[in-house]
Formats: C-alpha cells, structure tokens, sequence
C-alpha cells in the first residue's frame, strides 16, 4: 500500500474523495450523524486549520482509506469535555478526528498504518481521538494501540456519546 501525506494546503483538492470514501462507508445508513453533508462539515471545518494533515492509503491506485486531524491549539481540548489532568496545558496535543478503512482493507492492518503515518509524526507529545461508545471492538483497537479512556463526551445534539482517548507519544529529541 502507498501512503501520501496531505496538508491544509491540498485539503481543496482531496476533499471529494473523501467525501465519496466516506459515503460508500456508510451507505445504506440513516443517522443523519454519517450524512455527506454533515461529514463535509466536518473535513472543511478540520481542514481549515493550519494544522491540518491528512493521510490516505491506496492499492493500485484506489484509495483505500485515510485519517486526519490537527494540533489543538495552546492547551485547547474537545468541545463538550475538560482537558484531563493527565494532559497538562503545557504539553502539545494532536487530535485525531477521523478514521476511516473501507471495506475491501479492513483487518488487512491499513487502519495501523494510517494511524501510524498520520499521528506518530506530528512532533507532540499526547495523541487523542473520540470513539463511540456503542464501538466496544473499535475502542479495543485503539486501547491495543496505546490509547486509555479519559471520559466520554456528546459534542453535538446529533452525535452520539463518544469516549475520550489519549495516548502519551515519544517525542524526539
């Protein structure tokens, strides 16, 4: 698999695709949550950041999922939630908002390499990602990866409940 590192700069030139990965994900459900419309909210509103990094994989070709997010700023945290004490204000955060594999790559070990690629690169020192808690097996993964669960969180009248998670990140030097 191929991965290619975009940043806020390429976000106008990748953002219907992944759009449409994002649609053929969620296919055939009704949660206005996993509306296009709704995740394009969210990729312009992430990707407006200067901190925006995107990475996606591809086969051949076709991609075969991708993962961004983006540095809070200065001790800034998720909406909805405080920052744990376990984050002090001083210590840089990325967040991860986004995941996604589709269908034909899951268990092929992409999610890990997305992960891998977009989040052990960005030079802080705690990673955290928002999981929903209706997701036992998805949390596990991210728990199997580092993560711990700090709390749970509803951003957004439409979202569901999500679990907070935090993984402490070794820093170069």
């Amino acid at each position: 698999m191929d991965l290619k590192t975009y940043f806020q700069k390429d976000a106008a030139g990748i953002r219907e695709m992944l759009l449409d990965m994002h649609d053929a994900v969620y296919d055939g459900e009704e949660d206005r949550f996993h509306e296009r419309e709704r995740f394009a909210w969210f990729v312009d509103r992430w990707s407006s950041k200067q901190s925006w990094c995107c990475v996606v994989g591809f086969d051949k070709g076709a991609p075969t999922g991708f993962a961004y997010g983006a540095t809070f700023e200065n001790g800034g945290w998720w909406k909805g939630s405080d920052r744990p004490a376990s984050v002090p204000p001083h210590q840089s955060v990325f967040a991860l908002s986004e995941l996604l594999v589709m269908q034909a790559w899951r268990k092929t070990g992409v999610s890990a390499q997305l992960h891998t690629a977009l989040v052990e690169g960005r030079g802080c020192d705690v990673a955290t990602l928002l999981v929903d808690v209706t997701h036992p097996k998805v949390q596990g993964l991210y728990e199997s990866w580092g993560y711990g669960k700090v709390g749970e969180q509803k951003p957004f009248d439409d979202s569901p409940v999500f679990a907070v998670m935090v993984k402490r990140l070794s820093v170069p030097a």
